[in-house]
Formats: structure tokens, sequence, C-alpha cells
């Protein structure tokens, strides 16, 4: 029987100037405020107070996975007067411009994620957290034909783990 995977998390202690650069999207200062300037005004998005807020608090910790909602108390804590709406709206333009890649785990528990390279995720049951899995340890042997008139944009694997009782 194989043993089951080691679960090791990308979340290292960086310097947000580091982290920043490791998302590998243009021309980057080394100062996180500015590169959020930067990546918004490179896709074509306003930097408001508020995108600049929630990209600050999105991008600056390195790749994570987040929910509205933990974007929603990091803000509240961070004391950034933001409403739950505006965070869904933030999270979904971030997604439309390839900012983030939105995974979505169950119908009613939606990811965002800052790593928007290919790759596939861990879902750790229990304590609903996703951890990368580097695209190269996934194989898929044989995809279906997409219906006529469409095309595979991308293929998202998801394995479920579990602590060991």
């Amino acid at each position: 029987m194989q043993s089951p995977p080691t679960i090791v998390s990308k979340l290292l202690p960086q310097s947000a100037s580091q982290d920043m650069r490791s998302l590998g999207r243009g021309e980057l200062t080394g100062c996180p405020w500015h590169d959020v300037k930067a990546m918004l005004r490179d896709v074509g998005l306003r930097p408001t107070r508020q995108r600049m807020a929630l990209g600050w608090i999105l991008f600056a910790k390195g790749d994570r996975h987040l929910t509205a909602e933990m974007l929603y108390e990091e803000a509240s804590n961070a004391k950034v007067p933001v409403s739950l709406a505006t965070i869904y709206n933030t999270l979904h333009q971030f997604t439309d411009v390839g900012l983030l890649r939105q995974i979505a785990v169950d119908g009613s528990k939606t990811y965002f994620d800052t790593n928007v390279s290919e790759h596939h995720h861990f879902f750790v049951e229990g304590e609903n957290a996703l951890v990368d899995i580097p695209n190269a340890d996934v194989s898929v042997d044989r995809m279906p034909l997409a219906p006529e008139g469409y095309e595979v944009a991308r293929v998202d694997v998801i394995v479920r783990v579990k602590r060991k009782t």
C-alpha cells in the first residue's frame, strides 16, 4: 500500500517584498504598495483605495487560498472599511483579469488562489484548507473530448484528504 502524501504548506515566512516578487506579475519595485498599484494598472483596473487595501491583504503574504469571508475578516482586523459585497465584487474583478484563480470545492465553498500558475490542490477535510500540489505531480492520462463548439479551458484536480484517526 502506498503511503499517503505529505502535506506541506507553502506559506513560509518571507518579507512582503519577496512575496510580491514571487508573484511574477510584471515589473515589481520591491515596495508592495506600489507593486499592488502596478498590478492593478497592468490589468486595466483603477487602483481605488479599497482595491489597493484588498490587494495588499491578498498579495503581500505570498501564495494563499482565501474565501470571501476569510478576506472580509482579515480586512476587518486591519480596520479596512469594506462590505462583504465589495469583497465579492473585488475578488471576481481580480479573477476576471487573471490576478486570482477561483476554485470551487463544494457547491457552497469557493476559494480564491493568489497563485495563478498551473497547479492542483489537496482539500483538507475537517480543516477546510486548500494546499497546492505542483502541476508536475498530477498526471491525467486521458481527457474526454470537449462537446462540439467548445474547448477545454483548464483542468482542476482537487484531491480530498483527511487526517488519519
